[in-house]
């Protein structure tokens, strides 16, 4: 204060710094000395810089902004070497046509059931362009997870591996949940509501990160334990200059299977010719497999197939499927774009 001849002030307005420059401030300034006050009314206080000025103690201020607003009755005005100007610093044309350009876009996001990344009432803030193509892959996640879990949840644990994790990833715990209630609550499911479903159904939930990522770029996995005692989780990546969304792993069995309208994820006991019984039983109903992946952890063991069909599959030929291969998990999954 006693050395500069203009002092600017950008602060937040609040207890600690209202009143920040007042007589005991002025009092160590050049009477050369210029302040300027842009950020909150209030900083300054009013009377002591009108003393201040007026008495010759500083050169003069620059003011946009004042306790009382617009500021008819502030004695101020009336003085020659107190420049006053409106905060309208948003009210160019340039800034208007930006903003109504920035509120279309977040209206159409809206509209289509999208995040709206400026939202009030949606926890994260600014998202990152290595983190967005991780929001629809964690949202199918989540759809694969709820199909897989076919017992209450007590908790979830969202984990997020890779090199992402120094960007600001809450959102993926949002995109999450969304997707994990999309297809099981009849209501309308949103980045804003996911959360509160969770909290009103007694489930803890988590979001992890680890830099680490050994297999891939990055892994988003979503992981929960079951009213039972059971587990169920299901991860995912981005692979290619494409970004193409990809099963990596389902309760501990590592695949890699695209993405599709319609999967089936089966668990059975390995042994031969099983491929061939579901895929006879799909054929003579006229599904066609248009991928498939099988992974195990040892021969003669629990076996897992994923499997990618063409159209949706009734309840009674899953049944059928169940019956022929005496399968511990089947399921048809069908995904909803995000």
């Amino acid at each position: 204060l006693a050395q500069s001849d203009f002092i600017t002030i950008h602060m937040p307005k609040t207890p600690e710094t209202t009143g920040m420059i007042s007589t005991d401030q002025f009092a160590l300034m050049k009477s050369t000395a210029f302040i300027v006050n842009v950020a909150r009314g209030g900083l300054i206080d009013e009377a002591a810089l009108y003393t201040a000025v007026k008495s010759g103690r500083i050169a003069g201020a620059g003011l946009d902004v004042f306790v009382s607003e617009p500021p008819t009755d502030s004695p101020l005005l009336a003085l020659d070497n107190v420049i006053v100007t409106p905060h309208l610093g948003a009210s160019t044309d340039e800034a208007q046509e930006k903003a109504g350009v920035s509120v279309a876009k977040s209206v159409r996001l809206a509209l289509d059931g999208e995040l709206v990344p400026d939202a009030v009432n949606v926890a994260g803030g600014v998202i990152d362009p290595s983190v967005r193509p991780g929001i629809p892959l964690m949202e199918k996640l989540g759809q694969v997870f709820s199909a897989l879990a076919d017992e209450p949840l007590t908790s979830v644990d969202i984990e997020v591996r890779g090199e992402i994790v120094e960007f600001d990833v809450n959102v993926l715990k949002l995109a999450a949940l969304k997707g994990m209630f999309s297809n099981i609550v009849s209501e309308s499911v949103s980045y804003v509501n996911a959360p509160l479903l969770a909290e009103q159904r007694g489930i803890t939930v988590r979001l992890l990160t680890d830099a680490v990522s050994e297999d891939y770029r990055n892994v988003l996995t979503i992981r929960g334990a079951l009213a039972g005692g059971s587990q169920v989780s299901v991860s995912g990546t981005l692979t290619g200059t494409r970004q193409a969304q990809k099963i990596v792993e389902i309760n501990g069995y590592d695949v890699e299977v695209p993405f599709a309208e319609h999967l089936i994820v089966m668990t059975y006991v390995d042994r031969p010719g099983i491929v061939a019984v579901y895929g006879q039983v799909f054929g003579e109903a006229n599904i066609n497999i248009a991928g498939m992946q099988i992974a195990r952890r040892a021969a003669g063991g629990q076996a897992l197939s994923v499997l990618t069909v063409d159209s949706p599959v009734p309840d009674e030929l899953l049944e059928r499927v169940r019956t022929a291969i005496d399968a511990t998990l089947l399921k048809e999954i069908d995904i909803v774009e995000a």
